[in-house]
């Protein structure tokens, strides 16, 4: 069986492309990192290695252009100047398209988010500066929604993940959230430990989102776009509470049986959709 085939973006100050690319692999993909400016010149040139050869698209973490001029913006204004179509055309195509951090805020910029109506390039949510004004880097607690139909999440009821980001708070008007919700469009919300949403209390919500919004997908489930990093949680040891578990285990002769962090369902459902 031929693998699915990935791509993860780099350059530019995106700086969490070999987590991303290492967690696609683990997940069975036949994953390779490619340079923006690679990828739009291949485009351009008719070269062999072009968008439409991939399955998965990933739109990764990290502070492309600095964040200068708001967090994802000129990335999203270079995309859709140069690639526009060909984003539109790989979406048509039943591809998918992942957002993580930077790459949410990318997505959003873009339009390809949450593309009510078929409506491409039509912005409808912003991720703005936290409340605290400060850049946060923490574990959060999420609760998964169950009846969305997004791709990434199937048999995901829960999730742990960092964060990190300046520019996190999900906001938009109150009609846009209203009809996110009526869709199952919201994904992901900040959640307590018990797996309640965090109703927008510090520090379960780290950032202030509206609704606790940490993730959302298009209508079709195939465009994800999340705040936290699923890449960042690889392995049982990225986790801060990995020694107390691992004792924990001991005590009662037990032992960590898989060592895969909890954030490789998200790409293995990527594959599983495929295959």
């Amino acid at each position: 069986m031929t693998r699915v085939k990935a791509m993860v973006l780099t350059g530019y100050g995106l700086n969490c492309d070999n987590e991303t690319d290492f967690s696609l692999h683990l997940a069975g993909a036949d994953s390779r990192r490619m340079h923006i400016n690679q990828l739009i010149e291949n485009a351009q040139s008719g070269s062999a290695t072009v968008l439409r050869d991939y399955q998965l698209l990933v739109f990764g973490g990290g502070f492309s252009w600095a964040d200068d001029h708001g967090a994802g913006v000129l990335m999203a204004s270079k995309m859709k100047r140069h690639l526009g179509e060909a984003l539109k055309a790989f979406v048509d195509a039943g591809n998918l398209i992942l957002g993580i951090c930077n790459g949410f805020q990318a997505l959003v910029n873009l339009g390809l988010l949450p593309w009510f109506d078929g409506q491409y390039m039509d912005r409808k949510v912003a991720l703005t500066h936290n409340d605290s004004g400060n850049f946060i880097n923490c574990w959060v607690s999420l609760k998964v929604n169950t009846q969305a139909p997004c791709v990434f999440t199937k048999g995901m009821r829960r999730a742990e993940f960092p964060v990190r980001h300046g520019e996190g708070k999900f906001y938009a008007s109150d009609n846009t959230i209203k009809r996110l919700f009526e869709n199952n469009q919201v994904v992901l919300q900040y959640a307590r430990s018990d797996g309640c949403p965090a109703a927008g209390r510090w520090p379960a919500n780290p950032n202030g989102s509206l609704s606790d919004i940490a993730g959302m997908c298009d209508s079709t489930g195939r465009i994800f776009g999340l705040m936290p990093h699923p890449e960042a949680f690889n392995h049982f040891t990225n986790h801060p509470d990995w020694t107390r578990r691992k004792l924990a285990l001991a005590r009662v002769g037990k032992s960590i049986e898989q060592e895969e962090g909890g954030g490789i369902p998200v790409f293995r459902n990527a594959v599983a959709y495929f295959e």
